[in-house]
């Protein structure tokens, strides 16, 4: 059977067996990566899963049943399994659970794709990595890596509600890192991020990349921060690249917005959120040039789709804007529990998993500078960029950042190189203290974002450009 007729039985044995609600989809996925190491492919993996998930609510609860097959007779069995432990699920008594309302879909979207990244030679991809992980070997690397990933997602999507909805997203990227080892320290260097640049689009992604022309470069600044100075301890101006301001979102940002959180719906694994549903429209989040949007409609963007899989459409909405919190990312009940009208927000990583809420492209909006600017506006104060450690507490609030390179900057100049550079601080105070923002915004791609029970990996977005802090406490007391 097609995989709207397996989606459609499994809905409809649901509404069967006492649902007032279900919906169903089928996933279809392709993964392959490689790995490279000082000049030689280490490992090559290729997979491929198929099957269907649907899930049931009834009364308070939602059951939800998935299986590897898309017979009528398992799409059936699914269905009524997923209503029976809804109504288990549900025999304490309990509030309904209520959705906010959606418009019937029938649609089809797909990413953009200029070259079928599953379509390129596996020689042609092993000889990239190799030979950029044997330059960065030849420069003085100890240790020199290089990664590719590739998604190619089909999706099939109806509801008790009328949605039919058929997607196709392609995902991939990669990178390289160097590591050098010597004096009682390990540096590494990373290009263009600590785990690559990833989005929506085809092989031409990682063309744009460019990995072999600065393999030679994050060798040899691995080597030089070997002997670089240790970043001073104190407070001082902080600016940060826009790929370590990318997980500065992610984690003080996009992971406190979430409703779910908000709501302690996702507290025993991963921690709940700061904020309080009473100030939305009123916190002062930070500073007036702190405007964050939730957009999944960002072409290319690694969090971009057209439906999410509660079949709601992708929509631009404000998360924080001119500093002050105004927006969630929500899922259609839990929207419905705070009262807001809108979802959009709800994913999961695999037909296996049930959808939960999820970041899109949460990012900051361009500012009105350029880091040349703000670099020459700054008396004193360390540049840092590419992320290498991160520590956030379980509301989102008190965090603790380490990065693989730091300058100092005196007198408007960047000047010596520093190492391991690391900055702490309070959300809202933190960003409170931006008072400038580049407008270089790169819509940075998160291919490992954890979240739930049993765990899933959500794939996100994070517009972002090098931005200023003021009074920043950085480095480590001795």
């Amino acid at each position: 059977m097609s995989e709207f007729d397996a989606a459609e039985a499994a809905v409809q044995a649901a509404l069967d067996a006492g649902a007032r609600y279900a919906d169903a989809r089928v996933m279809h996925r392709r993964y392959e990566s490689m790995t490279a190491r000082s000049g030689e492919v280490e490992a090559l993996t290729q997979d491929e899963t198929i099957g269907l998930g649907v899930r049931a609510l009834v009364g308070s609860s939602w059951g939800f049943q998935a299986v590897p097959e898309l017979t009528g007779r398992a799409a059936r069995d699914a269905g009524r399994r997923a209503a029976r432990t809804a109504t288990a699920s549900g025999l304490l008594p309990g509030r309904p659970v209520e959705l906010v309302p959606a418009t019937p879909v029938t649609a089809s979207w797909f990413t953009p794709c200029e070259e079928d990244p599953l379509g390129v030679s596996l020689a042609t991809k092993g000889d990239l990595l190799v030979a950029a992980t044997r330059t960065m070997a030849d420069h003085g690397a100890d240790l020199a890596e290089g990664l590719y990933q590739v998604w190619d997602t089909a999706k099939w999507f109806v509801s008790s509600e009328g949605h039919r909805i058929d997607q196709r997203i392609r995902e991939c990227g990669g990178g390289i890192s160097a590591t050098s080892v010597g004096g009682g320290e390990t540096q590494r260097r990373s290009w263009p991020s600590y785990r690559g640049q990833y989005g929506t689009t085809g092989w031409e992604l990682v063309d744009s990349l460019d990995l072999t022309a600065h393999a030679a470069r994050i060798a040899e600044e691995s080597r030089e921060l070997l002997t670089a100075p240790l970043c001073p301890a104190g407070e001082t101006d902080l600016i940060l690249g826009g790929e370590q301001l990318a997980l500065q979102i992610h984690e003080s940002v996009g992971h406190a917005i979430e409703l779910d959180r908000i709501l302690g719906w996702e507290a025993a694994f991963a921690g709940t959120s700061w904020l309080d549903l009473a100030q939305l429209g009123s916190l002062r989040y930070g500073s007036e040039l702190m405007n964050i949007t939730m957009d999944p409609t960002i072409p290319g963007a690694l969090g971009s789709f057209g439906y999410d899989d509660e079949g709601s459409p992708a929509v631009k909405r404000d998360a924080v804007r001119a500093g002050r919190w105004v927006g969630v990312l929500a899922g259609r009940d839990s929207a419905a529990v705070a009262g807001l009208a809108y979802g959009g927000s709800v994913r999961a990583d695999g037909w296996a998993r049930l959808p939960m809420v999820r970041m899109t492209n949460v990012g900051l909006e361009p500012g009105p500078h350029s880091l040349e600017e703000i670099i020459a506006a700054t008396d004193e104060g360390v540049l840092m960029d590419i992320n290498r450690s991160w520590s956030i507490d379980d509301k989102r609030l008190n965090f603790q950042f380490g990065c693989e390179i730091g300058w100092e900057i005196r007198n408007g100049r960047r000047g010596r190189m520093l190492r391991n550079p690391t900055y702490t601080g309070i959300g809202p105070l933190f960003w409170r203290s931006m008072d400038m923002l580049s407008a270089e915004v790169v819509p940075w791609g998160t291919p490992n974002c954890g979240k739930g029970q049993p765990g899933q990996v959500g794939h996100t977005g994070h517009p972002a450009a090098p931005a200023r802090f003021r009074n920043v406490r950085v480095g480590v007391r001795a």
